[in-house]
């Protein structure tokens, strides 16, 4: 199976590796996660001025119609910069409008092409749950809906004008569109420094996406976490070698050690499975074939290799690893959120034994 990208995803790649880059300094970052939504505004702007928030988007909606793989390129140069903006939770909301939302609720999408409108999804609930089975209630209201229950943890809403909820009808589950507004809302802040929030409806009125929009929407969003953590766990990596062979102990450099380069081999593989099972699930999303066990694979390998890569770089980097002002803890804080969110590992392993 050939897995080198196009001539089209190599330029949004370049791109993308350019402007993270430039623009995700340490200076950036830290300023970002201090601030009151905690992500880079500047940044966010110019992602959407240079068309980069729309690469998955279809061109009959304004976007470049490069699907998930568009998506994951650019997820990818994200996690590898750990730069503070809502790549994830905007674009697989936006992509559930342009597949499943009505000609009405599409006219929100250009703003959020050009970044000065931002959405996100409300798709996890607290306890252990299924996240395709929400506990999130809908009934219907004359032509809209009713929705009554509380989200966990939606990512970066405050400053977003709708958010995409998940619950269930008599009809089944299904995806919803409700105004930010609507709700009540509580900070939550996260392992990343994510100002996500815990939203509750009561009541909240909310209009319905198409048959299939949640599906395709948890889809998505477990294809970009696998693709972030891949960029995640890369960078680390690569701050790992640079450290290891720059840093010396008993006359030589700590990257000569046999026991280093054990660490270092271990996360390059684990990378490099990472990548394989991602680009996997993305081959067959492209080809329109069915693709659950291959996205929950990749998911629950980004679950358990990811946080493996990010806590031996870690270990690697010695003291200075948990020191917060050397830039290396915050690809284990974005592993350790990454690996968790729409459940870990076992939560995956469960949704494939199921799904086999």
């Amino acid at each position: 199976m050939d897995f080198t990208l196009g001539e089209e995803l190599e330029a949004v790649r370049d791109l993308a590796r350019q402007i993270f880059a430039d623009q995700a300094t340490q200076v950036r970052i830290k300023a970002a996660e201090a601030s009151e939504r905690g992500l880079d505004e500047s940044l966010w702007a110019e992602l959407g001025d240079t068309g980069l928030l729309g690469v998955a988007l279809p061109e009959a909606v304004g976007g470049a119609g490069l699907g998930v793989a568009g998506l994951a390129v650019l997820l990818e140069e994200q996690g590898r910069a750990v730069a503070p903006v809502p790549v994830w939770p905007v674009v697989t909301a936006a992509l559930a409008l342009a597949s499943h939302g009505s000609a009405a609720q599409r006219e929100i999408l250009p703003p959020v092409l050009d970044g000065s409108v931002r959405l996100t999804v409300a798709l996890e609930e607290f306890g252990p749950s299924d996240p395709a089975s929400p506990r999130c209630a809908a009934v219907r209201d004359g032509d809209g809906w009713l929705l009554t229950g509380t989200k966990a943890v939606v990512p970066t809403p405050f400053g977003t004008s709708h958010v995409l909820v998940s619950a269930s009808s008599a009809d089944g589950p299904g995806l919803f569109l409700v105004e930010t507004s609507a709700g009540a809302w509580e900070h939550a802040e996260t392992t990343a420094h994510d100002r996500a929030g815990h939203l509750t409806l009561d009541g909240a009125p909310a209009q319905a996406l198409g048959e299939g929009a949640l599906a395709e929407a948890l889809r998505t969003a477990r294809v970009s976490l696998a693709a972030v953590q891949v960029g995640v766990a890369d960078g680390a990596l690569r701050m790992a070698a640079d450290y290891l062979a720059g840093r010396e102990q008993f006359g030589r450099p700590l990257a000569t050690f046999q026991a280093a380069q054990h660490q270092l081999a271990d996360c390059y593989i684990e990378i490099d499975a990472l990548r394989v099972c991602l680009w996997h699930a993305i081959s067959l999303i492209a080809a329109g074939e069915d693709a659950e066990t291959a996205v929950l694979v990749a998911k629950w390998w980004s679950d358990e290799g990811g946080l493996n890569v990010v806590h031996r770089v870690q270990h690697l980097h010695g003291g200075i690893g948990v020191d917060v002002d050397y830039p290396v803890h915050r690809h284990f804080l974005w592993g350790k959120q990454l690996s968790g969110t729409l459940g870990g590992a076992s939560s995956d392993l469960d949704l494939l034994g199921a799904a086999l």
